[in-house]
């Protein structure tokens, strides 16, 4: 058999009809071939198109939730801003106290600067007890009675007493007792620390310095602000016994900041029938403290003597505003 010549039927078939039938397969072998890399080209495209989108949500951290008895719990001071204090009426208990601690149960309070950081621990002294459900604090004081406070956090470290009954609301500022900045609360409230003493004693005079009338004067009381006669001070020997001292001069006297720091005040004595002495007062401790006489140079010390100290709940002065007191006394002073 021979590729270019068969039978069919005893007939002979053209070579042109052959070659016609191949030519027509191979066109069909052709598109075939086509039409198959088509679509392999669109599914390729189609793959190469296609992204994986992941669609992610925003992962909010959870604020932890404490209870108001945790909170209140979770610093060891409250420090009473009383310069915050809003409202017409008052809280006896928090008008004395410069901090309130809320310890298991038991409401503390250091009603003293004298003795501050030492007194109870640090807490100071009990003065009644507390409970705590919701946004409510109840305190019962062992002498002013039942409080009901709605509490409010204003941010980490201080919370909102508001009392409705006389629409009044305090500023707890939380510390805890190891970075409590003691010197600074002494700055804060000077009126008070000056006044826990009976009188101050002049234990130290230094020797430079020019002479002046302030170095024969060796004790120094000042008393609650109030109109005229909120200072004396006396010429008596050293080491008398405060009750026993007799006091030569009076007259009004004035404590102001001292711009640009905290730790530093001017002291104005003004004289009934004479001039005014001047002072720079620090504060060295809760016993001691310096005076820097501007006019003449010369820097004294003095130790407090008598200590008044509030032992119960009943004790205590009552905390003003730096307003409150300029009110109640003459201005003198030349700052």
């Amino acid at each position: 058999m021979k590729w270019r010549a068969t039978h069919l039927n005893g007939k002979k078939k053209s070579n042109v009809n052959i070659k016609s039938s191949y030519l027509s397969n191979f066109n069909l072998r052709i598109k075939t071939i086509k039409h198959f890399f088509g679509f392999a080209l669109v599914a390729t495209l189609f793959t190469s198109c296609y992204t994986e989108v992941i669609v992610e949500e925003n992962y909010v951290e959870p604020v932890p939730v404490i209870t108001l008895a945790e909170l209140v719990a979770s610093y060891e001071l409250w420090y009473v801003d009383i310069e915050r204090t809003q409202g017409n009426g008052y809280i006896p208990f928090l008008q004395k106290a410069f901090t309130v601690s809320f310890r298991n149960g038991k409401l503390f309070a250091n009603n003293n600067l004298v003795g501050f950081g030492s007194q109870g621990n640090g807490f100071g002294i009990e003065v009644g007890y507390y409970e705590t459900y919701s946004d409510v604090l109840e305190v019962d004081h062992d002498i002013d009675g039942f409080y009901s406070f709605k509490v409010t956090q204003l941010n980490d470290f201080e919370i909102e007493l508001y009392f409705p009954g006389q629409n009044v609301s305090y500023i707890l500022e939380g510390y805890q007792r190891n970075t409590f900045d003691y010197d600074r609360i002494f700055y804060r409230n000077i009126h008070y620390f000056l006044q826990e003493y009976d009188t101050w004693e002049k234990t130290y005079t230094s020797e430079y310095g020019n002479l002046n009338e302030f170095d024969n004067e060796n004790y120094v009381a000042f008393l609650p602000g109030g109109g005229d006669g909120n200072f004396k001070s006396s010429q008596d020997q050293n080491g008398i016994h405060p009750y026993d001292v007799y006091y030569d001069y009076t007259g009004i006297y004035n404590v102001d900041d001292v711009s640009g720091t905290e730790t530093l005040k001017y002291l104005t004595l003004d004289y009934d029938y004479f001039g005014n002495e001047y002072f720079e007062l620090s504060v060295i401790n809760d016993q001691k403290i310096e005076l820097f006489h501007s006019d003449s140079g010369t820097l004294y010390e003095f130790s407090g003597r008598g200590y008044i100290q509030y032992r119960s709940a009943n004790e205590g002065k009552l905390r003003k505003t730096k307003t409150e007191i300029a009110k109640t006394m003459k201005k003198i002073s030349q700052f």
